[in-house]
Order: C-alpha cells, then structure tokens, then sequence
C-alpha cells in the first residue's frame, strides 16, 4: 500500500495556485485549467514514492502538468474570443447559436498570490489578460508550453529542456517561433490597463455597478471608451462602441433590467457577477470581465459576459441571492 507522508502532501498543494495559472495559459479554460492540476495532483500522489529528490519536486509537478495538457489538447478545437473569429455585429443582429470552444475566465484567486512581490504581480496579471490568452491558443501545444515557461515564468531554456525531453537548441527554435506568432497578432494594439491605476480602477468599476443596477444606460455608456468591444460568450454575436452597446442593452439585453451585481476579480482585474431577477429572487447569469484603457480619463475598453452561471462558485460568489439582498438607494 502507497503512503506518503504530510508533509510531501503539503509541498503538493503549494504549489496548486501556481500550477493553476499554468495550466490555464495553455488550455484557455478556468474549469480545464483546474481539472488537469487535480489530475496533475493524482498522478503525483500516486508516484510519490518514486521521487529520488524533493528539490525536484516543482520541475517533476510541471512535467506531469505539462503532460496532462498536451493530452487535453489533443485533437481539440482551438479556443478564442468572439472578437477573434467575426467582424462586430449590430447590435439588433441574432445572437446565433451557442458555441463552447471560447476562452472562458479564471478567478484570480485560483492563479495569483497576494503576498507576490509587485512587480511579479503585475507581470502575472498581464499574463492573465483575456485577450494574450486567446492569442496563445494559436501556438502548438508545445510551443505554447515553451513559451509560458520561458517568457511568463522565467524558467532557464535548461530547464525547460529537461522537462520537455528535448534539446536547448529545440527549446530555443519553438520560443522563437512562438513570439513570431505572437508578433504576428500584433498584441500591442490591444488594449492593456497595465498603466492604469488601481485605484482609478476601482472608481470606474464603482460607477459602472451603480449605472447598471439603476439600469441607466446613458449614463454607463459615458464610462466607455469609443471602441469598447461587448461580447457574450458563448454566443458569438459581439458589438462595438458606446451606441451599438446601449443598442443591444435596451434592446435584447434589455432583460438585465434590475439585475444586482456583486464585484469579484478574474484574469488579472475587476469582474463583476450578474443575477437577474427570477421568480425566488436573484439568478447567476454572468461573470462579466472587464478591461480598461488608460487615460486622461480612464475608460472601460472591454465588457466580455461569459454566460455560465455553474461558474460563479469558482468566483467566490453565492449561487443566488434573496430579495432582501436589494439594497435600497439612500
């Protein structure tokens, strides 16, 4: 019979968070991400007694990680952003029919430290950014492997060698590949809040929950910027600017009115979950994450609703709320 002892147990889970992050870079998924580290966790545990030395325990973790990722790849359809795959549509278009192969969030509490020294925070958040994960998604899985590890996690080409069984040389040809395909993507022209406050941040979103709840669309739209993208995944339909998303939200949208919002965090930034009103009171609709563009003045750059209600656990927030929730205006 297999034992292990607490202690090999403990090292296993330390490094849950991290191995999180990484499996989410390559699979796109916040769900997938943590079902292949629980399945890394397993495969681990179970060859414990195999381990020669505990100081190789973080490379042995991130080789079976990397592993079970590949195998999740195999075959499967590549993930991305609505944005990615269509032009933006009026906002009085068909939503069209739901697809299940996007880019979905991740909660920050599942990949980020807070006690992370701030620079690596801050480099790990931009990392998380819905749209360089969706650019991943267009590596092969091991140039995406490669990548991560070289370029986010700052593992030495060696390293990465030895986990991949491959050469330096290998390792140096699939990272330059890798940032070629990237370059390609042109990621600069994408908006990036790196250089936005967090406090500014904050300010923002605050106004956008008090807009929303009032269900004042003309005045949530002054907070966005003029090619502020709206997508609602897994519907492919997308709009763009503050008309096309006032459109959509007084017309088919226009079923978020009175909905309650409660704030949490996903992919490096603020989100927001929505419940709509139901006949017991309030439903999980979306987590809705959003993007913001520096200033003068700040604005929302990005509104992308992921429409998966089973997601809101993972984001800390309670699967419906009581009419007593309602807090009245003073």
């Amino acid at each position: 019979m297999l034992t292990t002892s607490p202690s090999i147990e403990q090292e296993l889970e330390s490094h849950r968070r991290a191995l999180t992050g990484y499996c989410y870079r390559m699979l796109g998924s916040g769900s997938e991400a943590e079902d292949a580290v629980q399945e890394t966790m397993v495969r681990a545990w179970r060859a414990a007694d195999r381990l020669q030395e505990r100081a190789a325990l973080k490379s042995w973790l991130y080789r079976i990680a990397s592993n079970v990722c590949f195998d999740m790849l195999d075959g499967s359809k590549r993930r991305a952003l609505p944005m990615d795959m269509s032009p933006a549509s009026a906002a009085d278009s068909p939503l069209g029919e739901p697809e299940h192969n996007w880019v979905q969030p991740i909660a920050d509490a599942r990949v980020l430290a807070p006690e992370s020294d701030p620079a690596e925070l801050a480099d790990s958040r931009e990392t998380l950014r819905l749209a360089f994960v969706a650019a991943l998604q267009h590596l092969p899985a091991r140039q995406r492997a490669v990548l991560v590890l070289r370029d986010v996690l700052r593992w030495q080409a060696s390293e990465v060698a030895e986990l991949l069984e491959t050469s330096v040389a290998s390792v140096n040809s699939a990272l330059q590949r890798a940032r070629a395909t990237l370059g390609e993507l042109d990621l600069d022209s994408v908006s990036s809040d790196r250089a936005v406050d967090d406090g500014e941040k904050q300010a923002l979103l605050e106004r956008y929950v008090e807009a929303f709840e009032r269900y004042d669309i003309a005045s949530l739209v002054t907070l966005l910027k003029e090619d502020a993208a709206f997508s609602m995944p897994p519907f492919p339909l997308w709009v763009v600017g503050p008309d096309q998303i006032a459109a959509f939200m007084l017309g088919t949208g226009a079923k978020c009115e009175g909905s309650l919002l409660r704030i949490t965090w996903a992919n490096g930034g603020p989100a927001v979950g929505i419940y709509n009103q139901a006949e017991d009171g309030y439903a999980p609709w979306a987590i809705v994450v959003l993007e913001f563009s520096p200033g003068p003045p700040t604005r929302i750059a990005g509104l992308h609703h992921f429409i998966y209600p089973e997601l809101f656990p993972a984001f800390g927030l309670p699967p419906r709320l009581d009419r007593d929730d309602v807090v009245e205006p003073h």
